[in-house]
This record gives C-alpha cells, structure tokens and sequence, in this order.
C-alpha cells in the first residue's frame, strides 16, 4: 500500500447559491488559505470573491478539444498541488459525488499517488430539480454524463436527467443522440441554476429545438420525461421481449401457444431464405422487413426455452456477445491481426481451444466434421470438398476435374433406370468441384441462374399477355423466339 504524502479534501458548493449552502461549508470555504476550483462560474463563488482566495481551472477548458482532456489535466494538476502544499481544498458545483468526473479520477488515482482523498458534504442539483419539475424518483430515473453520451443509455420510459450540458455543441451532441431514440418532436426541458434567485432560467422545446436555447452554462441540465408513444416502445428490444411473451402466455395467441421447437422448425429456413432473397434483390426495405421476420423465429424458440427453464433469449444475446469478444482478440484483445488471413487464423485458433475445453480431441475427430448437417446439398457439398481438400485429399488441377465430369456424364447417360439417382448426384458432386475450383459458391451461382431463367419465362408470360393468348394457345417454336429476345432486354 502507497504511503500517503498529501491529502484533497472535497467540497460541494451545492446547486444553488449561498442561502443554500450548509453553515458548516460556509466556514470551511471561507476558512481555507486557498481554494482550487473547477469552475469559478458558480453563485457561491461570486458571492464569496471578497472572502476566499482561490485557483480556478476554467482556462483548462479553453486548451482541449476533449472534456477527458480537460479533466485529466484537472487531476494532474490538483496530486501535483497535493504533493507538494501536503494538504489542499477543492470545491466543485454540486455534490462531489454526483456527476463529478474529475472527483472519480482523484478517487481513482489519488491512491496510486498517494495522495489521500477526503469527500466532503455539499446538495447536488437533483433535489432542487425534482422539486422545481415535481417529478418523484421512485418512477425510476436515470442520471447521465452530457460530455459521454449514448444512446443505448436511454430508457424511454424513465425519467432522464443529463448533467454536463456546458454549451450549444455538447447540446447539439446530446439531441442528436436522443434523436436516435426518441421522435424528434418529443418535448425537453432545458434548466440552468435551479433554485437560484435572479439565475434560474427553465425552457421546454422540441427535441429537435434542444441546441436553440440560450442559456447553457457550468449550471445547466436537461430534463427528458417519458415517452408515452406507442412507436418509441416499438424500437425497444425488452417491448418485443414482452410481446413475445404475452403470445405465448395462456391469454396470448391459441396458434403461438400450440408451437413447439419443431413445429416452426422449417419456418425458421424458409424466414433465412426470404432475407437471402431480400439481399439478391438490393432492396433494403424488404431486408429489415424480413430480417424482423427472421429474429421472430429466434425469439419464439427463446422464450420456449425460458418456458422450459433452459435459457432465455438474453442468455443468447450474452452468449454470442462473449464469444465475439473471446474470438477477436486481435481487437478486444492483445493479439493482431493486420489482414483476413490472419484475422481467421486467430478465429481457428481460438475454436480449436473451445473445442478442447469442451473435452473434444480435434484429433480425433473426422476431418469433415463441423458441418451443419441440413445445409442445402448444393451447399453441402461444396464444404465437404473444401474440408477434404484442406488435408490433401483433392485433384491436382483443373483438367482432372473436366474430366471427372466428362466420365460421370457418360456414366449417368449409361446407366440402368434405377441408378440414375446416384449417377445424377456423382454428376453434381463433380461439378460443385468444379465451381470450388473456379472460387465461385455454387449455390450462388444456381441462384444467379435461377432468377436469370424467372426473367427470361416472365418475358415470355407478358407476350402472352399482350397477344391476349394462354400456353394452350402457343407451342415451343415460339415460345423460344421470345426466350432468345428476353435474353436482349437483359
């Protein structure tokens, strides 16, 4: 343990101006040799200038872009004094303990320095404030850093207090992000010097008209109140949590109650197909469309399972973000990784360990295992041949792999009626070896021919259409005619 060599006690000057501040403060201020500030910009300190000598570090403000900057300097500054005058007083607006940066870095690093930190009393300006708004806190409330704000701290449906709101540009910082959130109409109340004669200033605006008032300072704050909008509950994950819930509840849905894991299995494919084809497509509507209708799936087997009391969806959520973390570790970690290559190397790595922790000996496991066994078959294929390829088990070049093509075809127009099932899937087996040799995803490719050939029919279809006839009135000859011309207009 450090030895201590100097000693900051801490003081509030509380939220509002000298009436307010506690007797006992009054005479500790005021019977300090000298004072540090963090601002000066306070009512406490213009009322007591003819009584108290002090150091104010506004200027510190000036010289960074960054409040972190600004308050490391603050700390520095302030051990630095502690070291070497032993003892020193620093007062800041407020309570130390509330919204008080600077006060957790002297916490934090005082210790390390040696330098012992003493918190004293002072109001911080939520009581004042709660009054002034007549909110009660027991509603729920959160208390949030202007200067370190984000969004995923929001919580519509709570009280919301951002503290730190020094100037246009943090409040600027502030709408922008609350505009993630929140309708942009929603209201908001700016308030500076709560409970201060003569200072006090209170505005409600829009949220987008946040950054227009004219009255930020070290003193001011602003106030969110709940949102009461149906759509601002519908952005929230934990709503859809409970709306999941409720249909699967004996007062929810009779059809989502009867489910089980198995009867909405294929739903769970057929949703992945839908956003695939959203992607095929570049219609980015239709994908959070459908990426909406994909994690329904996901929510429906969580909360079964939360049903069953195996997991729940947040034990998924928590799940996947750790592993995340564990497997980039050239990013959360102390590893590197300066391309892909090395980026999947570290993944490898990292699986093979899991794997060992879980008792499996890769080793000893079949070099083709890991794939998931319902892949499509086109896809399946291609990563078994890559898997085989990995250990060496592969055609030496291209020409071997025509080849193979050629003898397959040949045998597959050889053989007996009830071999052509299996010659027919020797055939297709060689040809996604083929694409693998080509770098191209067979199934990618399928899909491109796939929509190629619903183009080219429905060019087909319109003629029709146009001529006022059906199939039954056309015959191949020309219904190739307008296949060649389909192929023509793209």
């Amino acid at each position: 343990m450090t030895d201590t060599k100097g000693k900051i006690t801490v003081l509030g000057l509380g939220a509002g101006d000298l009436d307010q501040l506690p007797y006992g403060l009054y005479r500790t201020l005021t019977g300090t040799g000298h004072l540090y500030l963090r601002t000066r910009e306070h009512p406490v300190v213009s009322q007591l200038a003819q009584e108290i000598s002090y150091t104010a570090f506004d200027e510190i403000y000036e010289r960074h872009d960054s409040f972190d900057d600004v308050y490391a300097e603050i700390t520095d500054t302030l051990l630095a004094k502690a070291l070497q005058e032993r003892a020193i007083v620093y007062a800041v607006p407020g309570h130390p303990l509330v919204a008080e940066r600077t006060v957790q870095l002297l916490l934090q690093e005082g210790p390390k320095r040696g330098v012992e930190i003493e918190i004293g009393g002072g109001q911080s300006f939520i009581d004042p404030l709660f009054a002034r708004l007549r909110i009660d806190p027991i509603e729920g409330f959160a208390l949030l850093d202007g200067t370190a704000f984000k969004a995923d701290q929001v919580h519509p449906g709570m009280h919301t207090i951002i503290a730190q709101v020094y100037d246009a540009r943090v409040a600027s910082e502030v709408k922008l992000t609350l505009m993630e959130v929140l309708p942009d109409e929603h209201p908001v109340t700016v308030a500076t010097a709560v409970g201060v004669t003569g200072q006090e200033r209170i505005t409600t605006a829009p949220l987008y008209e946040l950054d227009h008032q004219d009255h930020f300072g070290n003193l001011t704050l602003v106030y969110v109140p709940p949102a009461q909008e149906e759509r601002v509950r519908y952005r929230q994950f934990s709503y859809l949590k409970e709306i999941v819930a409720i249909l699967r509840s004996p007062e929810g849905c009779p059809w989502d109650r009867e489910q089980t894991h198995q009867s909405i299995r294929k739903n769970l494919i057929e949703e992945t197909y839908e956003v695939l084809e959203t992607i095929d497509d570049e219609d980015p509507d239709a994908m959070c469309e459908e990426l909406g209708d994909l994690l329904m799936q996901i929510m429906l087997h969580s909360q079964m399972a939360a049903e069953d009391g195996y997991f729940t969806v947040d034990d998924v959520v928590a799940g996947l973000s750790e592993k995340l973390i564990r497997r980039h570790p050239h990013v959360f970690g102390e590893k590197s990784a300066e391309d892909a290559g090395e980026a999947l190397a570290n993944w490898q790595e990292i699986k093979a360990q899991e794997k060992a922790a879980k008792g499996i000996d890769p080793e000893r496991q079949s070099k083709l295992a890991g794939i998931p066994r319902d892949l499509p078959a086109l896809m399946y294929a291609y990563k078994l041949q890559k898997k085989a390829a990995h250990v060496g088990f592969d055609w030496e070049n291209i020409e071997d792999v025509y080849k193979k093509i050629d003898e397959e075809y040949q045998e597959l127009r050889e053989a007996a009626e009830d071999e052509r099932a299996g010659e027919l899937g020797d055939l297709l087996f060689a040809v996604v070896n083929l694409a693998r040799f080509l770098k191209i995803d067979p199934e990618e490719a399928l899909a491109l021919t796939n929509r190629k050939f619903t183009k080219r029919f429905a060019y087909i279809e319109q003629k029709l259409q146009e001529a006022g006839r059906s199939f039954d009135e056309t015959n191949l000859e020309e219904m190739d005619q307008w296949w060649e011309e389909a192929k023509w207009h793209g």
